[in-house]
């Protein structure tokens, strides 16, 4: 691993840093900045930057030139990534699966009309998409779909439920996997069909969240029409397709720059939070927290570049994307607790409250931080891939 930058990638670094200072919205982290709060004006945000990301030819970096991405390299999109942390840059949930999700699965598997048709339009964000892939019985264990596409004809009619769908209730289409043969292995009977959000037949239930937001739903599909033609790759061969899409969900991932940052703001409340009489910051277990806290956000930041090397070298990210998921989401959720423990128990109030400290950023931040270990595969399947495939322990 060359932790050297060249003279062309200090020069990327420098021009995205640029950009981003001059275009992000007036105020941008600091209090004269009023976000957006609802989830339609979220939204709406959401679409309006990533024009402007789209415009400014910083959309879609790693996409290919040819589909109006800048065909960035892994190490550039990392660079990329760090900087857009690094400067705190607009989140924009509700366009991030069509992106890094959709965008390269389509490109990889998708026919020559369905590339021309999708593809645009998710790079400017004109159209947003969920992810049609967990059930109440097959989350995990994906291969485990029971949602049924039937093909009749010129047209499939799907019936069934997913669930921890994001964004659904704003997406203009689905990425769905669906069971089309039953009698055959779990793994052979799948195809992979982009479905339109507003189709008769689909009922949207949203999950309300401990945060207080709905950006989870229960999906229901009842015989929704879907045309063949919206069939990603063979029909019966959607595990293929579903496995292009799972390896685009961490490569060039840069979770270390967004811990340092928390890291940081960490040990600005342990020094202006007071504590039995004296700053937090003056306690030596909470100094030695945060300090621990700070090395392992490095070590986070190493591994990440890890495994941007096994990619550069193989083409196929090796274990450490499994090790990073473990470490990062276990490490937020012991920062995040930490932050509570030097507010003491109003670090509890949630925003909108007058007696709400800190704006009620760390309450947030604790109770979002639980699914940390959950979405994008949970620390206990991370534990036995490494297990298996790393150590090669059995079953």
């Amino acid at each position: 691993m060359d932790l050297n930058v060249t003279p062309e990638e200090e020069r990327l670094r420098t021009t995205v840093r640029a950009w981003l200072e001059a275009n992000l919205p007036a105020g941008w982290g600091t209090p004269a900045y009023t976000p957006p709060e609802t989830p339609e004006e979220q939204v709406a945000f959401a679409r309006a930057w990533q024009r402007r990301l789209c415009d400014g030819g910083w959309a879609g970096i790693t996409w290919p030139k040819e589909y109006g991405g800048r065909g960035a390299s892994i190490v550039e999109q990392l660079i990329y990534n760090e900087e857009y942390a690094r400067l705190r840059a607009p989140d924009i949930l509700s366009l991030k699966i069509g992106l890094s999700l959709v965008g390269p699965t389509v490109m990889n598997c998708g026919a020559p009309w369905q590339k021309e048709r999708f593809l645009p339009k998710i790079l400017s964000g004109e159209e947003i998409w969920c992810q049609g892939f967990s059930e109440p019985n097959a989350g995990s264990d994906l291969a485990s779909v029971k949602t049924r596409a039937e093909l009749r004809g010129d047209e499939f009619i799907v019936s069934g439920q997913k669930i921890w769908t994001s964004v659904a209730q704003h997406a203009d289409w689905c990425m769905l996997v669906t069971r089309t043969n039953p009698d055959v292995a779990k793994h052979k009977g799948l195809t992979f069909l982009l479905v339109d959000m507003k189709s008769p037949g689909i009922t949207i239930r949203p999950l309300r969240e401990m945060t207080g937001e709905a950006w989870f739903n229960e999906v229901f599909f009842d015989e929704v029409r879907v045309p063949r033609a919206h069939a990603v790759g063979e029909i019966d061969g959607g595990w293929n397709v579903v496995m292009t899409t799972l390896a685009h969900e961490r490569s060039g991932t840069t979770p270390h720059v967004r811990l340092q940052s928390e890291q940081r703001l960490l040990a600005q409340l342990a020094q202006r939070t007071t504590r039995n009489g004296r700053r937090a910051a003056d306690d030596p277990i909470v100094r030695q927290k945060i300090a621990q806290f700070a090395i392992e956000a490095a070590i986070l930041r190493y591994t990440a570049y890890r495994n941007v090397t096994m990619i550069q070298r193989t083409g196929i990210p090796g274990p450490e994307g499994s090790i990073l998921k473990i470490f990062w989401s276990e490490l937020e959720q012991r920062l995040k607790d930490t932050a509570i423990e030097i507010l003491g128990p109003f670090g509890l109030i949630p925003r909108g409250s007058a007696r709400t400290v800190e704006g009620g950023f760390w309450n947030y931040e604790l109770l979002w931080s639980r699914s940390a270990t959950i979405y994008a595969g949970t620390s206990e399947v991370q534990r036995n891939i490494i297990a298996q495939r790393v150590l090669g322990l059995p079953r």
